[in-house]
């Protein structure tokens, strides 16, 4: 059993500082590897349709628009049901909300392998969206009840690394289901792809039940010194946050230059996430499980990125640069795509460039909301904000199929991508330093 100490009571500074490292040290282990799996699961989830798409398309007689709008009404019953979702998880409590989330959106993406009209896929990606909504912003205000804001940015690094990780590992897995399933039993490999990869899910959920805990004082693996600090700088954190009622929200305008930010970055985002495989393909690879491992290259660059940047933010408890260059190198990177498109080993690092500079801006946007809101408005106020970003994720994969269809090529998505990114970078920069940098 652990060494029962009062923290207060330590004589010297490096023995209280080692006490608490060790404490925080001790909650991320316990909770960071279930809930980062969890993400890869439900991203995996999400984006499988990016592959599925490769033979999908042909079997259904989809356009690429109607691709780029099944892809995208996801985000429809995901942002309708994203605030009320995330206010019941803060009631009833993450444990046993998530746990309910992961099952049901297992359950829906495997159904998915059974749609066989345009029609039927808009339904089944739209009640996807709804068995998903609130997982995200849940796990997010989830992470507040655990850690103080100036240890955030690591920390929720480390969990959306999830979805590089699910690139990483779901690229190879759903070439090599497309290419080694397709025909077996008399299904297509779309079908096993959405049948096979939506087990987890459920299994996941199940897990979840039986490990997560409500917040610290529930943890039972926890001493009661290290609850008592866990919960002592929770109070100070909170003293600093500035909006505390949800009524509070819309009357603030720095939240809803948050909104718009988060809007232009997961334009990028799910832009690219739903397109990558249509990305590589365009540069002139073909085969699916080369695609898939391909595809692995810029999420493991990402995953590097994301944990070095948002450890440099923190320990310098500065967000706007830490958040803006990198989106700006996103939107650069998505640009060199289009333009060295001719040279595929080029246009391969343009694009691993582009998803590292993507996927680093979350990390650090997450810390934003976080250190402004508290109690009901943080659980309304993220989900809220999460669903103005889910808005991009639906228009984002829907103007890149529409603008592919009406010029031939994905060159003019991606230059609005790249745009929307630069455009949140800016923002970022308009913020006063004196109320993010916490």
């Amino acid at each position: 059993m652990a060494t029962q100490i009062d923290p207060v009571s330590l004589p010297q500074l490096g023995e209280r500082a080692h006490f608490e490292e060790a404490t925080y040290r001790k909650v991320a282990w316990r909770l960071i590897p279930l809930l980062l799996l969890c993400y890869v699961v439900a991203y995996l989830d999400r984006v499988n349709v990016g592959f599925a798409k490769l033979q999908m398309s042909n079997d259904l007689h989809l356009s690429e628009a109607v691709y780029g709008l099944g892809a995208g009404i996801f985000f429809v019953g995901y942002f309708l049901f994203e605030v009320p979702s995330n206010l019941i998880l803060h009631r009833v409590g993450a444990r046993l909300w998530i746990a309910r989330i992961m099952v049901t959106w297992g359950i829906v993406s495997g159904l998915t392998m059974f749609v066989t009209t345009p029609g039927w896929f808009y339904v089944m990606r739209f009640l996807l969206g709804v068995a998903e909504a609130g997982f995200f912003p849940g796990v997010i205000l989830y992470l507040t009840y655990w850690f103080p804001a100036h240890r955030r940015a690591r920390i929720t690094a480390r969990f959306i690394s999830a979805v590089a990780l699910s690139g990483i590992v779901g690229g190879p897995l759903s070439g090599f289901i497309l290419k080694t399933l397709d025909g077996v039993n008399g299904w297509h490999g779309w079908q096993w792809l959405f049948l096979l990869e939506a087990v987890p899910s459920i299994l996941v959920g199940v897990l979840v039940l039986l490990w997560l805990d409500d917040g610290i004082r529930d943890a039972k693996w926890l001493t009661a010194n290290e609850q008592t600090l866990l919960a002592r700088n929770l109070e100070r954190d909170e003293i600093a946050k500035d909006v505390q009622a949800p009524r509070e929200l819309f009357a603030n305008p720095l939240m809803w230059i948050i909104c718009i930010m988060h809007f232009a970055f997961v334009m990028g985002l799910y832009g690219v996430g739903f397109w990558l495989p249509t990305l590589i393909k365009g540069i002139g690879v073909a085969d699916p499980f080369k695609i898939g491992v391909l595809s692995m290259i810029p999420y493991v660059v990402a995953v590097i990125a994301m944990i070095g940047v948002a450890k440099s933010a923190d320990l310098r408890r500065e967000r706007r640069w830490h958040l803006a260059v990198p989106g700006l190198v996103g939107a650069a990177g998505l640009v060199a795509s289009v333009l060295l498109a001719g040279n595929a080993p080029l246009a391969m690092v343009a694009l691993t460039i582009a998803t590292a500079g993507l996927l680093t801006t979350f990390p650090l946007f997450w810390c934003l909301p976080t250190a402004m809101l508290t109690g009901a408005a943080a659980a309304a106020g993220i989900a809220f904000v999460n669903s103005i970003g889910n808005v991009a994720g639906f228009l984002g994969p829907y103007a890149v199929g529409w603008l592919k269809d009406a010029t031939g090529s994905t060159a003019a998505g991606v230059y609005m991508l790249a745009a929307f990114m630069t455009f949140g970078a800016l923002l970022a920069l308009s913020l006063p330093a004196s109320r993010v940098n916490r």
